[in-house]
């Protein structure tokens, strides 16, 4: 599975080099490395791909992919293996109040999750929209199945099901710094996503990353990445952070 993931991360990566220069800024991409490795008595691994797509078939419209692949293994023994595949479509992102549609995917081996579909739209106000400094906040409505692998969970009102179907509301806030003449670049996306039904169900996540140009298509990346998710199977937390470092390749400059 792994080895279908990071394929596929790469996918847009051989795409974009195939497209003409006067494409490629319509047509970005970029692959994120991350991980940690510890060998001797306690052999750790902790590794993160992340691949984005972002195309512009038109000025009316906008597609972005964010796709993401976790792995981490304690002694040669898998702990953790998730998948997260968020897609967003705008539509006139030129402006600076505009629609969108989302649909995502994702699995989580350690919280028995065999997959979780969203799908639901909104709208992205850009609060800042220049060249060196991006930053745009969205609300948006979904709604989420869950497919889970016990019916044994830390909120007892959701014991004996393994479906569980709600409808929620996202508040989401991304930016993107160039700093330092260009020297440094901060990353940052937060949301929280409560459901409109149960108010004991919810979760957010935050997503923090400094890159550190190398060449004109490569940095070295500092990533923090941490969850919670309030419905959780029983004996496991709801809580979950990595710090990873590695490197980013880009098509574009």
């Amino acid at each position: 599975m792994r080895f279908v993931v990071l394929l596929f991360l790469l996918f847009s990566l051989n795409i974009s080099a195939q497209l003409k220069d006067k494409d490629s800024v319509r047509f970005k991409t970029d692959l994120s490395l991350t991980g940690f490795w510890q060998g001797g008595n306690v052999e750790t691994l902790i590794f993160r791909a992340a691949g984005n797509v972002d195309y512009s078939p038109s000025k009316d419209l906008r597609f972005r992919s964010q796709n993401s692949y976790v792995l981490q293994e304690f002694g040669r023994v898998k702990a953790d293996e998730d998948i997260l595949s968020l897609n967003f479509l705008n539509i006139n992102p030129q402006k600076r109040l505009h629609p969108l549609a989302l649909a995502f995917f994702s699995t989580n081996f350690r919280r028995q999750i065999d997959y979780r579909y969203i799908v639901g739209g909104g709208l992205s106000f850009k609060f800042l929209d220049k060249k060196k400094s991006k930053l745009n906040m969205s609300l948006t409505g979904e709604y989420e199945h869950t497919e889970f692998q016990t019916t044994d969970f830390k909120i007892d009102d959701y014991d004996g099901f393994t479906a569980i179907n709600t409808w929620r509301s996202t508040l989401w806030l991304q930016g993107e710094y160039q700093l330092f003449e260009n020297k440094m670049v901060l990353k940052h996306e937060f949301y929280f996503q409560p459901s409109l039904q149960d108010s004991d169900n919810f979760r957010w996540r935050g997503d923090l990353s400094l890159e550190f140009p190398i060449w004109d298509f490569l940095n070295f990346k500092i990533n923090y990445y941490r969850t919670y998710e309030s419905l959780v199977v029983v004996n496991q937390l709801q809580e979950d952070e990595f710090l990873t470092f590695g490197f980013t390749i880009k098509n574009y400059k």
